[in-house]
């Protein structure tokens, strides 16, 4: 049986998310995980939908994914996440049937194995993934330090709401939110569309001492912050100051600021 603890591979945690429409099967999978201690079951979820919304919002590692599935199967998951550009996590694939195979590794899937999981055969793909992730390049972790655009960061935006170009105060942004390339900005009185293209460009002409990327795809107002939530295991969301307490994600590299910045 390959190696599960030795060695500079084993050292970093991997967290993982089951998808399986049947809870016998999610729940063998986990029994089955508890030989890795430093795999971290993170969530599980019953359908592709659910698949979809847990790995944009908790970003795993590894996503054992069931082919079959109604609605949404899995094949349809990792389709519908590469057509939204959504970086993607290793995906397992875990079927009775040998036929979806080629269709897998067309769309990129890190393993495939057969149902019913045979433990050496687990073994070995968590193994390959722990190396694969370990040597994957790391990502700097943002931080609130950046060059200030010329003419200094922004105090005043330009929002469209029904077909009118309002002008408001940055301040008054509780958060801003990208879905499709299209940023949606919200504040205490009103919601419309960012001109701004990325959240990236959108953050480079704000106060970082304000305005903190917690997730890609989300960029909040520090002081609109009204709870912290725990989450997941060792995550987090935030309630926002604003008429729906929308919850926002804390993606797992800014978890380290979040403790930081609330003394958690």
């Amino acid at each position: 049986m390959p190696n599960r603890g030795a060695g500079p591979v084993a050292a970093q945690a991997l967290t993982a998310l089951l998808v399986d429409d049947e809870p016998l099967a999610r729940d063998e999978l986990a029994y089955l995980l508890r030989d890795f201690p430093d795999v971290e079951i993170a969530a599980t979820a019953s359908n592709g939908l659910e698949a979809i919304a847990m790995i944009e919002s908790i970003e795993p590692d590894l996503v054992f994914l069931d082919v079959q599935m109604p609605g949404l199967d899995g094949l349809g998951v990792i389709r519908r996440l590469r057509e939204k550009g959504t970086p993607l996590p290793h995906f397992i694939l875990a079927t009775a049937f040998d036929h979806y195979a080629v269709d897998a590794f067309q769309l990129e899937a890190f393993d495939y194995i057969l149902k019913p999981i045979e433990k050496d055969r687990l073994a070995s793909t968590i193994d390959r993934a722990r190396r694969a992730i370990a040597a994957k390049p790391k990502l700097a972790e943002p931080t609130v330090e950046q060059e200030a655009p010329a003419g200094g960061y922004k105090t005043k935006l330009l929002v469209r709401r029904d077909n009118r170009n309002l002008i408001v105060d940055a301040s008054e942004i509780i958060y801003a939110t990208i879905d499709d390339g299209l940023i949606t900005v919200v504040t205490p009185s009103m919601e419309g569309e960012s001109t701004y293209k990325t959240i990236e460009e959108m953050q480079s002409n704000l106060d970082p001492e304000m305005f903190w990327r917690v997730h890609r795809s989300w960029l909040v107002n520090i002081n609109r912050i009204k709870e912290v939530i725990p989450w997941f295991k060792s995550s987090f969301q935030l309630r926002m100051d604003d008429k729906r307490g929308t919850e926002v994600p804390v993606s797992r590299v800014q978890t380290k600021r979040l403790r930081s910045l609330f003394r958690l």
